[in-house]
């Protein structure tokens, strides 16, 4: 009876193996035939190759060849579910489960990077009499081996072109190419790369050169990207890293270049970057923006100043910067930013924040190079030749009237600064009203000294002193 029954099993498998209809995704690659694993008295065998989703345009792909397991009921009919690491998923008779589950489940899991991932996986019968369903069979472990859906994307990307070229630099080589920049997420992860740069000459052409070009010193070995129309000066528009074109910037300006590696797309926008950028958040509730930062670097985009934060609605230390007040169309949020530095951090839901609470924060926003440190004011201080420049007088925050303040100070006329944090890497000086990082020493006598770092009220960080 048992050698009936293995020679009935032997028969099925290898007529399944024969006779199965299954698309021929570009000849997949197999493996050495794969053994089939114990599924009660019946077995489930996985296929032999690696399944390239990528190859896939069915709305099921198979998995395994199953041969159920018999049941003292010759009149039932099992149904199958699929298991991967907890997770359950309807699977037919012949083996085929859903590519649409098999896919998310594997981005989910290991990530977009197309490499071939082997999954452990079990299967389960279930026969029901209507009302009620019971598990009649799970199968030994085996191996369903696949790749996800995703294109080449490479490590890294550099920009070269006309507008690179100097009277000793031709724009075109590997020492002038400049870097994209890109979050430190993988690459399948986070797709997109930026990349701001400047040209004062109308019709400029350009290229990208993947990382390992660059690396290797042979800039145009394969890979290089580009447009599919040479000359092509649209703002949006497809990228082919197969018989790449060179794409043209129609006039001067200053730009930014977005690549999305994923669907292999790009976009040109002219910048113009605003006197201020402002600050709205959790401190009040998302009500006011007129805390802000200043622009002090025009060809990078980069925005200095002080900012207030706090979290009385228990909302969390949130916020985005406004490039004018009112208009979130163009809001700054945490998907600006590819690198956050010191205390900001980026939140799910694209705001960003901070992980080190309540306080007042030193913001240095650089929009053309997408980064973003916030350093929190620990301690103000003033520090001058009134206490021969050893030791800080600490001021103390005023929330009622955003300002830091101190009594009975004496400062001297003879030279004296803000610094914060007992260093030196950021302080104030200059005039008192009108303060700038790095300033000269403020020469001003007096006792009570105000500071109003975040420009609430005015467009510049001032001070009082009486």
């Amino acid at each position: 009876m048992i050698k009936k029954i293995l020679l009935g099993m032997t028969l099925l498998m290898s007529m399944v193996s024969c006779t199965e209809d299954f698309t021929d995704w570009a000849h997949p690659q197999t493996n050495p035939e794969e053994k089939a694993v114990a599924f009660g008295d019946g077995s489930v065998t996985p296929v032999d190759y690696v399944i390239k989703l990528a190859d896939v345009n069915t709305e099921t792909v198979k998995v395994a060849s199953i041969v159920a397991p018999s049941s003292t009921n010759a009149a039932y009919t099992p149904t199958y579910k699929i298991n991967f690491d907890g997770q359950s998923f309807d699977i037919d008779a012949e083996g085929n489960m859903a590519t649409a589950d098999l896919a998310n489940y594997i981005v989910e899991k290991y990530g977009k990077r197309p490499t071939e991932r082997d999954i452990d996986a079990t299967l389960d019968a279930w026969v029901s009499n209507g009302a009620t369903a019971v598990k009649m069979a799970t199968s030994a472990t085996f191996q369903v081996k696949a790749e996800p859906v995703a294109p080449v994307i490479e490590e890294g990307y550099y920009l070269v072109g006309d507008m690179f070229t100097t009277e000793t630099t031709n724009g075109w080589t590997k020492d002038a190419a400049k870097a994209f920049n890109h979050s430190d997420k993988d690459v399948y992860e986070d797709p997109v790369f930026t990349v701001s740069f400047e040209t004062t000459k109308a019709d400029q052409y350009w290229k990208i050169i993947p990382k390992k070009n660059i690396d290797s010193g042979d800039i145009w070995a394969a890979g290089v990207v580009g447009p599919k129309v040479d000359g092509d000066d649209s703002m949006t528009g497809a990228l082919t890293n197969g018989d790449a074109k060179a794409g043209k910037i129609a006039k001067a300006g200053k730009y930014k270049l977005t690549i999305n590696m994923m669907d292999y797309s790009y976009t040109l926008e002219e910048v113009n970057y605003d006197p201020f950028i402002y600050f709205i958040g959790s401190t009040d509730g998302w009500k006011s923006n007129d805390q802000k930062l200043a622009l002090v670097d025009d060809a990078k985009g980069v925005y200095t100043g002080y900012v207030y934060l706090a979290d009385p609605n228990g909302a969390g230390f949130e916020f985005k910067f406004q490039r004018a007040q009112g208009n979130w169309d163009t809001a700054i949020g945490a998907g600006t930013f590819v690198s956050f530095g010191g205390a900001a951090i980026g939140v799910d839901n694209g705001n960003i924040g901070v992980n080190a609470g309540e306080g007042v924060y030193y913001m240095d926003v650089n929009l053309s190079e997408g980064t973003i440190k916030a350093t929190k004011v620990e301690t103000m201080g003033i520090i001058g030749k009134f206490n021969d420049w050893a030791s800080d007088a600490v001021m103390t925050w005023n929330a009622e009237e955003y300002c830091f303040e101190a009594t009975n100070v004496g400062v001297t006329a003879d030279g004296w600064k803000f610094r914060i944090n007992g260093g030196w890497d950021i302080n104030l000086g200059g005039s008192i009203n009108d303060l700038t990082a790095g300033g000269s020493d403020l020469k001003v006598a007096g006792n009570t000294v105000k500071l109003y770092p975040t420009r609430k009220t005015s467009e510049k960080i001032f001070c009082t002193v009486k």
